[in-house]
């Protein structure tokens, strides 16, 4: 019976780039378990499950859109150093903002200036305007509880 929208499944994958770099794997983990229809992964992720047998592989390439959708470059800022308090960030490093409304975001540190008074933050996703190409296999349409 192939999955439908409402179903709990359990997937294997494996996630490349374009360049072919593996960007995340169920490889060595638990199956992925999430409920079609919810939300809870990538749009083009879900689409691809959806029709899925158990047992049955797919391999598919998510556009942005269906994905982490386009980067912006207006996501990219430059902060003052001294909005970190003491000590500077490290390149690389994920940090939380909390806005106004106490709304929280995530943003990646991606330089720091020569001089030390700025940071520039990037408030895209890491995947943000990347096309995914993934390889799924549908482990399983778990059984409702009764």
């Amino acid at each position: 019976m192939p999955a439908v929208s409402g179903d709990v499944v359990t997937v294997h994958y494996r996630g490349t780039l374009a360049d072919g770099s593996q960007f995340d794997s169920s490889e060595g983990r638990e199956p992925l378990l999430f409920t079609l229809g919810a939300g809870d992964v990538i749009p083009g992720f879900e689409t691809a499950v959806l029709g899925l047998e158990p047992g049955e592989k797919a391999t598919v390439v998510i556009p942005p859109e269906e994905a982490y959708g386009p980067r912006y470059d207006e996501a990219v800022q430059i902060v003052p150093i001294d909005a970190f308090g003491e000590g500077a960030p490290e390149v690389g490093a994920v940090i939380t903002v909390i806005a106004d409304d106490d709304s929280r975001m995530s943003a990646t540190v991606t330089a720091i200036s020569e001089d030390m008074m700025d940071v520039t933050v990037d408030f895209n996703h890491p995947l943000a305007g990347q096309e995914l190409t993934f390889e799924i296999e549908l482990v399983e349409i778990v059984p409702p509880q009764a």
